[in-house]
C-alpha cells in the first residue's frame, strides 16, 4: 500500500524508519489539494493529512482520490504523530482504499 503525506505532516514523521510514506513536499512544494487528490488517484496512494478541506474536495466537488486518512489528533510533536501513524498503518486492521478514515484521539475516562 502506498501513502502520500500532505505538506502539513512533518517531513521528520514521513522520513522515520518503519513507515512507507512519500511527502507531497518531495514532489512539489505548494501543490494544491485538488492536485494532491488527483495524484493520489493516479498513483494509487492514500492521502494522509490534517486538512479537513480534503473531505469537501472529495465529496462536494467529486474529485476522486485513492483514499484519505484525516488526522484529527493534536499535532503535539513528531514522536506523537509518528506513533499514531505507525499504529494506524502497521497494527490496525483498517482497509484504507477508496475510504475516508478519520483518526481521533480517544480519551481514557
Amino acid at each position: 500500500m502506498k501513502f502520500l503525506a500532505d505538506e502539513n505532516i512533518p517531513l521528520k514523521v514521513v522520513k522515520r524508519h518503519g513507515l512507507d510514506i512519500i511527502s507531497v513536499a518531495e514532489i512539489q512544494i505548494g501543490m494544491n489539494d485538488e492536485d494532491i487528490a488527483k495524484l493520489s488517484e493516479k498513483e494509487g496512494a492514500i492521502i494522509i493529512t490534517f486538512d479537513k478541506d480534503f473531505g469537501e474536495i472529495i465529496f462536494r466537488r467529486s474529485i476522486k482520490s485513492y483514499g484519505l486518512i484525516l488526522l484529527r489528533i493534536p499535532p503535539k510533536s513528531v514522536d506523537y504523530i509518528y506513533s499514531f501513524l505507525k499504529w494506524i498503518l502497521t497494527e490496525s486492521k483498517i482497509e484504507f482504499e477508496r475510504k475516508l478514515v478519520v483518526v481521533r484521539r480517544v480519551l481514557n475516562l
